[in-house]
């Protein structure tokens, strides 16, 4: 048996957009995810989120399924649009309710709140202001937190600020693949620049609050390797990794951005978004690094870059076809990719406690004629990753938990709900919850502390 340490964390994790539904219920507002889906050609089939798993009044039954589970946490964000309408002024006392009520269905079952509170849904007041092209809104999340910490701050002690970054900056404005769907290189570095002055402003605010409570951010990484020894094709992944991994983590860690990001930075014109004591804020110091890993990226240089490619400033990147199997999203299986990535962060973020925060895989599941949902690769992809985890751990590596991606499935943004993540069925029409195999094996593994010898 390889067994985890006694006091490891076992969690599920979710988002609020893809799973709450209940949009125009309890003085919720708008987010910039509400209306991008409803823009024609946005969004797979034209799917939202308005309904989503209906989790605003199925929480009940949700946090029962986490209690079957096991899980000693769970993962979770705030919705922004939810708390605060305008992103400004009076907060919304129905919304924040309803997550004080989530805490406490939670506590009861003895599993503890790790709390997110930006997982992409901007209020779409803040979007006619500029949204994160703007420094005020770093000013507003920092309010924000604030407010949610006053209400939830005496039994939520873990917090996250944002989720992956990364993915709300490159993704989004310079991709146009996620909300607010632009596609300008220097508004991507400058979303970036504000997200990362957000999350340092918020961190003083909740340190101020509560200096014992803790707090972190969570950014996905990737294993970014070039496709072949050709030099092009190692500068290409040099500058992939610098905009996907180091310049989220470096200021953070050490309070300045990387070279090649700066170079970028430069060349797209978004250096006049600083202002001057802007890295010393996002250096706040924070008290564990959230980790979210799913797949590694092969680039090659000397290439046109391709439509859709979020790697600002690299028009002479593209990205390798992927070598080993593939997830329903077409991501590269690449376990091995988080223990290289565990071993850098322990390297270039010393002291620092890691979580994963998200790990997971989408595969075409369905329901036979008994009513099961047999998921065998999803139970070979979660036992293969726990694996480097332990290895990692055995190594000296400081990985104090891991949260599942996802509980429930759910409304996988751009992908629509063509895609399933869950260790939960859901039959949309019905929202019926159905625990696939998948489930059942990693209820198993929290209970007995470890994995099997043997592989899966």
């Amino acid at each position: 048996m390889r067994h985890f340490p006694a006091d490891f964390t076992w969690g599920a994790a979710t988002s609020a957009y893809q799973i709450e539904g209940a949009a125009r219920t309890g003085g919720r507002g708008p987010s910039i995810w509400d209306t991008f889906a409803r823009e024609p050609g946005r969004v797979l089939h034209g799917d939202t989120g308005d309904i989503a798993c209906d989790h605003y009044h199925r929480f009940p039954e949700d946090v029962g399924l986490l209690g079957q589970l096991g899980v000693t946490a769970y993962r979770f964000s705030i919705s922004w649009p939810r708390v605060q309408p305008d992103g400004r002024g009076p907060v919304n006392t129905e919304g924040l309710d309803f997550y004080s009520s989530l805490v406490d269905a939670l506590l009861e079952y003895g599993i503890t709140p790790l709390v997110t509170l930006y997982h992409w849904d901007l209020p779409v007041p803040l979007s006619y202001d500029g949204g994160w092209l703007s420094r005020n809104t770093a000013g507003r999340f920092a309010d924000y937190a604030t407010a949610c910490h006053e209400r939830l701050g005496d039994r939520v002690t873990w917090w996250t600020t944002l989720n992956e970054p990364w993915c709300s900056s490159f993704l989004a404005y310079a991709a146009g693949r996620h909300a607010p769907g632009r596609t300008n290189d220097r508004e991507a570095f400058v979303a970036a620049h504000h997200q990362l002055l957000a999350h340092g402003r918020a961190t003083g605010a909740l340190r101020d609050a509560a200096p014992e409570a803790a707090v972190g951010i969570t950014l996905n990484f990737a294993d970014v390797v070039p496709a072949s020894d050709d030099e092009a094709d190692a500068d290409a992944a040099r500058r992939v990794d610098a905009i996907m991994n180091r310049m989220f983590l470096e200021p953070i860690v050490t309070g300045e951005y990387p070279d090649e990001v700066l170079d970028l930075m430069d060349a797209s014109g978004a250096s006049d978004a600083f202002a001057d004591g802007d890295l010393h804020i996002v250096g706040e110091p924070i008290d564990f690094l959230g980790v979210n890993y799913y797949t590694r990226h092969r680039v090659l240089g000397g290439s046109d870059r391709q439509p859709g490619s979020p790697w600002a400033g690299c028009d002479d990147v593209a990205e390798e076809a992927p070598a080993h199997p593939v997830t329903g999203m077409g991501w590269e299986i690449c376990p091995d990719g988080l223990g290289v990535l565990l071993a850098r962060l322990h390297r270039d973020a010393p002291g620092l406690p890691l979580y994963i925060t998200e790990n997971g895989a989408a595969f075409p599941d369905y329901a036979n004629p008994e009513g099961e949902i047999r998921d065998p690769a999803r139970v070979g992809f979660l036992d293969a990753h726990l694996r480097e985890v332990h290895a990692a751990i055995n190594d000296g590596i400081d990985v104090r938990g891991y949260f599942v991606w996802s509980l429930l499935d759910n409304f996988e943004w751009a992908e629509g709900y063509s895609q399933r993540f869950g260790l939960v069925y859901v039959d949309y029409p019905s929202q019926q919850r159905r625990p696939k195999d998948s489930f059942w094996w990693y209820a198993d593994v929290i209970a007995s502390g470890g994995l099997l010898d043997r592989s899966v």
